[in-house]
């Protein structure tokens, strides 16, 4: 019996994955629930950063593009730099493209990943089903990585719950929760701002606060991009055109570049339709560094120090942190203690080589757990199209 690759992930990059793989004849189980990311952890209500050009999961057919399942569902045509892609839609799209290219998807969670005794990998299943796959593809997205800084946590011994004083971003579908609170939204990137001016259009009061150089800002409509620069999912900048096309190199930079061109690139930054809506709906708080947060009966209390210098409290009935994601093998508690110890690691995120396979032969890593080695570009949907068949080509040569 020809042993399967375990995928391990139903979002963009694992559900594209697939269908590389299956394009090839290589058996595949793909395990998780589809586009819950999206589904669950995103707001009601939310419209995608990113063009339609840059919103399309790849696959090697034709026919499978963003463009054609708004075709098939016979809802208005989203092609467009100037069309706006709600989150429902792009959610739907996903699962469309799931129900037509990775039809035996398996909804069951992944309890652990092991080296078998006789090569390849025993995987557990939490039906108790027990397995060996040749290869497995780490594409787990967001989950588990939610970062809450060490300055907030202290307001949050229990970890960020919605109801507790300090709750995450990913936390929240529903904002209307907050109908006449007083809400802090930490942060300065699309999450941080769109989020706020949901919640205030919800009939919260909210007050953004951003720290350090996270400077409140939007991008330029696409009519006002410069026209004499090479085009690029994400805009016109020779930068982001050899960070979205030519990402070959990246995993040969310096720790130290990496891990900054990560954070910095495509950095904080809101959407340029967002401005109208956030302007004047949402107060924003742009301060030096946020020292410390405590509960105080359960309200929130966060002490900030200004550009200016001075030490300030603010008070909330509840603290959003859209302080984003980070990666770290720790919190993958479905790799078995073996599998972690012997994974070459940079600053918690795995190194990957050729192919997105990792320093263990036949454990593969993408999407945001491979921007490190990857760079920026693996941050977004349209990663999938450099990633997946790359990593599906080295998977069928290794263990084909």
């Amino acid at each position: 019996m020809i042993r399967p690759v375990a995928v391990i992930g139903a979002g963009p990059f694992g559900l594209s994955t697939a269908a590389h793989l299956r394009a090839r004849g290589i058996p595949v189980r793909v395990f998780g629930d589809p586009m819950v990311s999206w589904r669950d952890h995103m707001p009601e209500g939310m419209l995608l950063k990113s063009t339609p050009a840059a919103s399309s999961l790849d696959c090697p057919q034709s026919g499978y593009t963003l463009a054609d399942y708004c075709d098939a569902a016979g809802t208005r045509r989203l092609v467009t730099d100037e069309d706006i892609i709600p989150v429902e839609t792009f959610t739907a799209y996903g699962e469309w493209f799931q129900q037509k290219l990775v039809p035996g998807l398996e909804r069951v969670r992944v309890v652990s990943v092991d080296r078998a005794d006789n090569a390849g990998f025993a995987l557990t299943l939490e039906s108790g089903e027990s397995f060996t796959a040749r290869a497995v593809v780490a594409a787990t997205g967001l989950s588990g990585l939610a970062h809450l800084p060490a300055e907030l946590a202290v307001a949050a011994p229990g970890g960020p719950a919605p109801t507790g004083p300090v709750s995450h971003s990913s936390q929240h579908h529903d904002l209307s929760r907050f109908v006449g609170k007083e809400l802090i939204v930490v942060g300065a990137g699309q999450s941080a701002l769109e989020t706020a001016a949901l919640a205030a259009e919800a009939g919260a009061t909210v007050r953004v606060v951003s720290r350090g150089r996270g400077r409140v800002a939007f991008g330029s409509p696409p009519w006002k991009q410069p026209r004499f620069r090479p085009a690029s999912p994400f805009g016109r900048a020779w930068s982001l055109w050899a960070f979205s096309y030519y990402p070959h190199p990246y995993r040969y930079l310096p720790d130290a570049t990496r891990h900054y061109l990560v954070r910095r690139v495509l950095g904080p930054l809101g959407a340029w339709w967002l401005r109208e809506r956030f302007t004047d709906r949402v107060q924003v708080h742009e301060v030096e560094r946020v020292l410390g947060a405590e509960s105080r009966d359960g309200t929130p209390v966060l002490t900030v120090r200004t550009h200016a210098g001075r030490t300030e409290r603010l008070t909330a009935d509840h603290v959003i942190a859209a302080t984003g994601y980070r990666v770290d093998i720790a919190a993958m508690d479905f790799l078995g203690y073996e599998l972690r110890t012997r994974l070459a690691v940079s600053r918690g995120t795995p190194k990957l080589g050729p192919g997105y396979v990792s320093s263990v032969p036949g454990l593969y890593f993408t999407g945001l757990s491979a921007a490190s080695s990857y760079g920026p570009v693996m941050r977004f949907v349209c990663g999938t199209e450099f990633a997946s068949p790359r990593l599906a080509e080295h998977l069928a040569a290794a263990h084909g």
